[in-house]
């Protein structure tokens, strides 16, 4: 019974939804047509957000593919279920928190869009001028979706799934929403302010990164951190990272928000930056001894799709040759650094890779972003973005601290000692990765295997 009430509050909230659905059914398509629609921009948009989706089951197959292999599924599992709980958030109140009438810059009003209510077929003039609204909102909901999913590779194996379906409502409505409403609603202090996000860098990344960041220092570690990870299916890592740079050219070019020369120009630089990322990334792995590896490369891959991301529409190829390869230099640097030296158990790196790439590519895009990057002799944008960057990593960090520990409070965050060892994949869903079994295993069976039933 007590199994049971653990979800009784989680069906309860999804039923109140369906209500909310019948009571307020928000906006359909317009009664006429509307003369400022551009069919080739709704199009490519069109487009742009099914490829930013795939981008979530993509990354569930990146970490799943480095986990061990007892916590394989589980780690999938929390990708699509970000895809699930977020959309409905979304359609709820997250739109609206996030492009809503701005109360004081920093969150929109709830009530402005609840419900998807005024959320149409008709044209926005600030936010979607020349596409429908709805489309302008699905867009921006795959962003939501993917962001706290990434947080997820810092504290794998070892979290109990109905603490991770709270924490990602909570991280959406009370970081996410404010930091998307900030950068990218036209009267966001950050944006007033002149900060340069062309697609995510802060708003994704660099909350995503510190958001493991703050993950892994509550949790604490594996109880085997210290023996090598076994992964479960390199080859999943690398259709994880194919996935996730196809799908990054929706996220980067479709932030032109139409089918024009600025994401012709992102689209360009995304794949530069990401194939000098992933390069440089084994090369360097190379000069410090270590062999070119298939994890590697991938890992150098995204980490040149991360910091290229805040400049993709503002800077030129040469730069985001730049951009990928130093960022991808430090990233590997630091997620060593983690390894042999600091000793914070973020499992798959999150932070290196994205909230250090999305520190890199803010910091590069003040520098080289056209016509007001430090190069071209102006100094406004650069000192903003480290002025906003650290705001940003104190807010981001300290919000997170505050999740975890009222989601712990509530819930409890992390799985028993017994739970992590026969993986989460049984002890959470009561599955196994059928690959790694000759017949079927139950959490009963493995626990008998392993001598921890009396």
């Amino acid at each position: 019974m007590k199994r049971k009430g653990n979800w009784l509050l989680f069906l309860g909230l999804l039923i109140a939804a369906a209500l909310l659905g019948i009571i307020f059914p928000g906006s359909t398509g317009p009664a006429d047509p509307d003369p400022a629609i551009n069919p080739g921009d709704v199009a490519w948009m069109l487009t742009a957000s099914a490829l930013v989706l795939i981008m979530t089951p993509g990354l569930g197959f990146f970490y799943g593919g480095m986990i061990h292999p007892r916590h394989i599924l589980s780690t999938i599992l929390q990708s699509f279920a970000a895809m699930g709980v977020v959309s409905v958030l979304w359609v709820v109140v997250g739109f609206s928190l996030a492009f809503g009438d701005s109360v004081g810059g920093i969150i929109g009003n709830p009530a402005t869009y609840f419900m998807f209510h005024g959320v149409n077929g008709h044209t926005h003039p600030d936010l979607s001028p020349t596409i429908p609204f709805a489309l302008f909102a699905m867009f921006q909901l795959k962003f939501a979706i993917i962001t706290p999913a990434l947080i997820t590779g810092s504290f794998a194996g070892r979290v109990r799934f109905r603490a991770y379906m709270l924490f990602i409502c909570l991280f959406i409505l009370f970081i996410y929403a404010p930091l998307a409403h900030m950068t990218w609603h036209p009267d966001g202090i950050l944006r007033k302010w002149g900060i340069l996000d062309f697609a995510g860098g802060t708003v994704v990344h660099m909350s995503a990164g510190f958001a493991a960041l703050a993950g892994a220092k509550f949790l604490g570690k594996r109880k085997d951190y210290g023996s090598p990870i076994q992964p479960a299916n390199i080859s999943f890592v690398l259709l994880g990272a194919g996935l996730l740079w196809f799908g990054w050219f929706g996220f980067n070019a479709g932030s032109a928000l139409a089918a024009n020369a600025t994401a012709a120009l992102a689209l360009m630089n995304t794949n530069t930056a990401s194939a000098a990322a992933m390069l440089a990334y084994i090369f360097f792995d190379a000069q410090m001894g270590r062999k070119p590896s298939s994890i590697g490369a991938s890992v150098g891959l995204v980490v040149g799709l991360v910091a290229i991301t805040p400049a993709a529409g503002y800077v030129n190829v040469g730069a985001s040759i730049f951009i990928g390869v130093l960022a991808a230099i430090v990233s590997n640097m630091v997620i060593h650094l983690f390894t042999d030296k600091v000793g914070l158990d973020d499992t798959l790196a999150v932070f290196p890779a994205h909230g250090v790439g999305g520190v890199m590519g803010m910091i590069l895009t003040g520098i080289f972003a056209k016509d007001t990057g430090l190069i071209y002799g102006q100094t406004t944008t650069f000192t903003h973005h480290l002025i906003a960057l650290a705001g940003i990593s104190a807010f981001t960090l300290g919000g997170a601290f505050a999740i975890y520990w009222l989601t712990n409070k509530i819930v409890g965050l992390r799985v028993s000692d017994i739970s992590e060892k026969i993986g989460l994949d049984l002890s959470q869903h009561d599955e196994s990765y059928a690959f790694k079994y000759e017949e079927p295993k139950t959490a009963k069976d493995v626990k008998k295997e392993l001598g921890l039933t009396q």
